[in-house]
């Protein structure tokens, strides 16, 4: 048997004469075909019933400041930032956290909603007007339920806190959580974003929440359904006075990723881990219920903030591929190296963005645990993209072929080797296990069953390393 349930807290489901209490949705699939057919079926059912991204419209590659410039803002860097960007095949810059009043760190000023004219004298409009001039959209970054103790806004009203009363609110990332259910509360963060969003020329709203909630309160009773209630009317106001503006959920990453928010948003920030071998399997599990296009996925800088780690640009930028890509770094203080490796596989993503947002998503099982296997087939079967990531070294001396899914089989495909690791081209020499099979020197022309039966020969890939395949039919 199945079961589901929703977390209500003791005393939210009590009920006046009168009242009527309505839980979540559940959204349930099954399928003959394995988890691959489940998920295509919440692929399906998301594109259909609940997405709303213009169809028409492919989803532009971002660049964010957090990773490059945290919270040292000065708006002629940034568009220096923005220049380097353009340069690169960014068509979205988005501003991250800082650039409110006080904001220097993350100690002090969520909650006071205004523009810090220390930093920036003259406004957001010129910065805006230049990353425009360059064709790019401009998006920026809010996190408008959370206060800090250090904010004005605080200091005003200690009462708007989200807490019980006789306990001492628990903080979070050094922040409380504002109570939306106090009316007040509600229509400051109203004006402050209809402000933020109706006097600047934005398109775009990364909406962050970095904090759980621990014992919401409201009036003496557990408020966790009501607040997040609250969220959603104040989410729903502001998506109909700017319905051109693009939203994006993320709550430190992957925090608040549902269906019903995404009736409200656009995408997902997958998870502020963004480091590369992490990436490979967090977008793996998310997969199974979303589809490619509402996952934020972006390459980082070489040296990972989050885990210390440091990955190829190629590995970086093939983990990045099968979302929505961006660039999470500054680009300015990037080495040439760097910046062509960005600019190449934002224009391979761009190659592939009506395939790998339209299509049919796959999933490959691998005998050997350390290797992912996954890829993106069109929906008229002419086109597909497959990616195989090696995460640590392979627990076998011969790696099993990779039969691959989706296709075909009386047709045929030339395939072709789209990107690999350099240190792996090493030409005919070396060991047995590394030899290169003749279609990843040759583009060879086979069968869609031979391709689902038999299956591609693989050569032992280094740790930490990835590679791409792209299939035609001819």
């Amino acid at each position: 048997y199945l079961q589901a349930e929703a977390l209500y807290l003791p005393g939210e489901m009590a009920l006046a004469e009168g009242e009527t209490l309505w839980t979540p949705y559940l959204y349930a699939s099954y399928s003959a075909n394995g988890l691959n057919g489940m998920s295509q079926q919440f692929h399906r059912y998301l594109r259909e019933r609940i997405i709303r991204f213009p169809g028409n419209k492919p989803r532009p590659v971002h660049l964010n400041t957090w990773e490059g410039i945290y919270f040292d803002h000065d708006p002629d860097y940034i568009m220096r930032m923005a220049d380097e960007a353009a340069a690169l095949g960014v068509e979205r810059f988005i501003i991250d956290d800082g650039w409110f009043k006080g904001r220097n760190d993350d100690w002090a000023a969520l909650g006071d909603w205004y523009l810090d004219e220390k930093k920036y004298p003259y406004g957001l409009t010129p910065v805006i007007d230049h990353v425009k001039s360059l064709g790019m959209e401009f998006g920026i970054w809010v996190e408008p339920e959370m206060i800090n103790p250090d904010s004005d806004l605080y200091r005003a009203h200690p009462d708007w806190v989200l807490a019980l009363p006789g306990y001492t609110p628990l903080t979070g990332r050094h922040q409380f959580v504002l109570n939306l259910n106090i009316p007040e509360a509600f229509d400051y963060l109203l004006e402050r974003m209809s402000w933020l969003l109706g006097e600047h020329a934005v398109d775009y709203v990364k909406w962050d929440m970095n904090r759980e909630l621990v014992q919401p309160g409201h009036q003496g009773r557990a408020a966790a359904d009501a607040q997040t209630r609250q969220f959603y009317r104040l989410l729903d106001t502001l998506v109909a006075r700017f319905p051109h503006i693009e939203f994006e959920s993320c709550s430190s990453g992957g925090g608040r990723i549902d269906y019903e928010v995404l009736k409200r948003s656009h995408r997902f920030w997958a998870s502020d881990n963004n480091d590369a071998l992490e990436r490979n399997t967090i977008q793996r599990g998310m997969s199974y219920f979303f589809p490619p296009e509402v996952m934020g996925a972006h390459i980082g800088n070489r040296h990972c903030h989050a885990t210390f780690r440091q990955h190829s640009i190629a590995f970086r930028g093939l983990t990045a591929l099968f979302g929505h890509m961006g660039l999470e770094l500054d680009p300015v203080s990037a080495d040439e190296e760097e910046r062509a490796g960005y600019r190449k596989y934002a224009a391979l993503h761009k190659q592939w963005r009506d395939v790998i947002h339209h299509g049919v998503q796959w999933r490959m099982d691998m005998p050997d645990a350390t290797t992912l296997a996954h890829g993106v087939v069109s929906p008229d079967k002419a086109q597909a993209i497959f990616l195989v990531s090696q995460l640590a070294m392979p627990d076998y001396t011969l790696m099993a072929p990779l039969r691959l899914a989706g296709l075909e089989a009386n047709a045929r495909y030339q395939v072709t080797l789209l990107d690999h690791p350099n240190i792996q081209i090493t030409g005919e020499g070396g060991h047995t296990m590394r030899k290169l099979p003749a279609w990843m020197t040759t583009p060879q022309t086979v069968s869609g069953e031979w391709l689902q039966q038999a299956g591609l020969a693989l050569p032992i890939l280094d740790p930490e390393s990835a590679i791409l395949i792209g299939l035609q039919r001819v």
